[in-house]
């Protein structure tokens, strides 16, 4: 299934950039803010579970396969593959003459190596776990049960085949193997610098994208350059540089003064919409596939109670809140699996039965009164201290965080404490499981049900730190037949019933509140319109041979009119 989620206005390339005159090698040069960040979490593949990692990534790292602009899978590292007649042996066939950064070949046996690296226990991969799965025996390798995967579910018959083993059919498995824990690394650089610390030392080679790092300060900024050994379109642009900045009002500033070249990894705050919006040439609004989502801890009290979780999600107005702070700019939603994704139901309703995303006041205090009673509690008085734990840099967040306390005091009489932090720290916490109530959001990896729906509630996966099924709560039953349900319609061949059975879980789901939805996003961007080729597309994400497209251009103005 294709996914049509390009850049509304002319965000990517057109006919007219076919006569743009290209300017000088000098002039070449994209700056790209990455905001909401004094940092990014990591530049390892096997360790990415956040957007603001993955963009610096897939610009020095690559796979066997990746996705296009439509989110398409298409061939990267390999030329092409085949799926043997058991439906389990999967052989790719990679491109001539394969190169590292640094000129070193790279191999099938590199291929095996970065697969197998992002599953060792030592590497402590929050995500390998998650997109390696199918691999047979990638369990028992995480698990310290055995040593390697190589020879076994992983061959390499000569220097450009890979041989892929899987231990159940499975019609995403291109698509997992799109994420990035599976993108090959250089072995040799990692001897020399350990896994910890190679990333430092990227400047020496490392990687096999369209670009290489000319430098990394960790306090301010990524400098990229060509990597002159890449196997595909090679870049027009001679630097990429991504400064860091914590808040996005920041970069819009700098934008503003000339100082980069797009408003960045998320957008600009919404009080600049109109003013944005008249700049024609310059604005792309792009919808994505992006949920953010408030998640309870069932492990947790009050969030052990359904009929509390139930309680909070219906006292929340979702369309009020993104009328009056995102200024209409996202979409209210019950969804978990987000609008344009194969497998979007557009029958799915809330807890109450209902497609109304204006919450249900008076259905939320009976299921509070309800939720009470069952914990033993005369008042709201006697319930735990609830913390929020919310990302700072974005100031509709904030803004949201407070309106969203503001409906629950007012509806439910509940107090929530709200927790301000760094994103770095709230992943941390998230996977170590140490919060109670967070705000975050998560955008498909790629275009299949599975990603949104097993991949966050089914057993054991990281990406489960709600504890749905594994608690002990009074519905934990139903919860476990519902991941029983999803890991069927994972490896279910027919896909009209696959994505009805995928239907059937989600509005469990939601009734069960895994997730409190609040809006899909779409982002608004800022690109000066001397930058020629740039697609925002519904991942976020720029694919490695796109860059080859890009370029800046003498034609339009780099700068504001004075």
């Amino acid at each position: 299934m294709v996914i049509l989620l390009v850049a509304c206005g002319n965000g990517g390339s057109s006919p007219s950039n076919a006569h743009a005159t290209k300017a000088a090698a000098s002039k070449q040069v994209y700056i790209y803010p990455q905001t909401t960040v004094s940092d990014i979490k990591t530049f390892d593949p096997a360790l990415s579970t956040d957007y603001n990692s993955i963009v610096a990534i897939d610009m020095v790292f690559t796979g066997l396969v990746q996705l296009d602009d439509n989110l398409n899978v298409r061939p990267q590292l390999a030329d092409s593959w085949q799926v043997g007649p058991d439906g389990l042996t999967w052989t790719f066939r990679l491109k001539q003459n394969l190169k590292f950064s640094d000129g070193t070949p790279l191999t099938s046996k590199d291929v095996a190596y970065s697969i197998d690296r992002a599953l060792q226990p030592a590497v402590k991969s929050q995500t390998a776990p998650i997109y390696l799965a199918l691999l047979k025996d990638s369990d028992k390798l995480n698990a310290g049960k055995i040593p390697t995967i190589i020879n076994d579910s992983i061959l390499t018959p000569d220097d450009n085949t890979v041989v892929i083993k899987t231990n159940k059919k499975a019609s995403y498995f291109l698509d997992a193997l799109t994420y990035s824990c599976s993108y090959i690394v250089e072995k040799s650089l990692i001897d020399k610098y350990s896994n910890q610390n190679f990333t430092d030392h990227l400047t020496e080679g490392g990687g096999d994208g369209p670009f290489k790092v000319a430098s990394y300060n960790h306090s301010s900024q990524i400098v990229f350059v060509p990597n002159p050994n890449y196997y595909g379109h090679r870049p027009q642009l001679q630097k990429v540089i991504m400064p860091f900045y914590k808040e996005v009002a920041t970069a819009y500033q700098a934008y503003q003064a000339d100082q980069v070249s797009a408003t960045g990894t998320y957008g600009f705050p919404t009080t600049y919409l109109p003013q944005a919006r008249q700049r024609t040439a310059e604005f792309h609004l792009a919808p994505q596939l992006n949920i953010n989502y408030y998640a309870m801890n069932y492990l947790v009290k009050p969030f052990d109670n359904i009929h509390i979780r139930q309680a909070f999600a219906l006292a929340v107005n979702k369309d009020a809140i993104v009328h009056a702070i995102w200024k209409d700019l996202y979409i209210p939603t019950n969804h978990i699996v987000p609008q344009g994704m194969p497998g979007y139901n557009p029958n799915l309703t809330g807890p109450d039965g209902t497609k109304s995303i204006s919450g249900n006041p008076t259905k939320a205090k009976a299921l509070f009164q309800q939720g009470l009673q069952e914990e033993g509690w005369t008042s709201v008085a006697q319930m735990p201290t609830i913390k929020l734990t919310y990302v700072t840099g974005v100031s509709e967040t904030a803004n949201e965080v407070t309106t969203i306390i503001q409906m629950w005091q007012g509806v439910l009489g509940v107090t929530v404490r709200p927790d301000a932090t760094n994103f770095n720290r709230e992943l941390d916490e998230i996977f170590s499981n140490k919060l109670q109530f967070w705000l975050i959001a998560w955008i498909a990896d790629y275009p299949d049900a599975q990603d949104w729906l097993t991949l966050q509630f089914d057993k054991g996966v990281p990406n489960n730190n709600m504890n749905y099924g594994q608690n002990n709560t009074s519905d934990a039953a139903q919860q476990q037949t519902i991941q029983q349900q999803l890991e069927a319609a994972d490896v279910n061949p027919d896909q009209n019933t696959r994505l009805q059975q995928y239907n059937q879980a989600e509005q469990q789901l939601v009734n069960d509140v895994a997730w409190m939805p609040i809006e899909q996003v779409r982002v608004p961007n800022l690109l000066k319109p001397c930058v020629k080729g740039v697609v925002f597309n519904a991942s976020g994400v720029t694919p490695p041979d796109d860059w080859g497209n890009v370029y800046i251009s003498t034609d339009t103005p780099c700068s504001n009119p004075t």
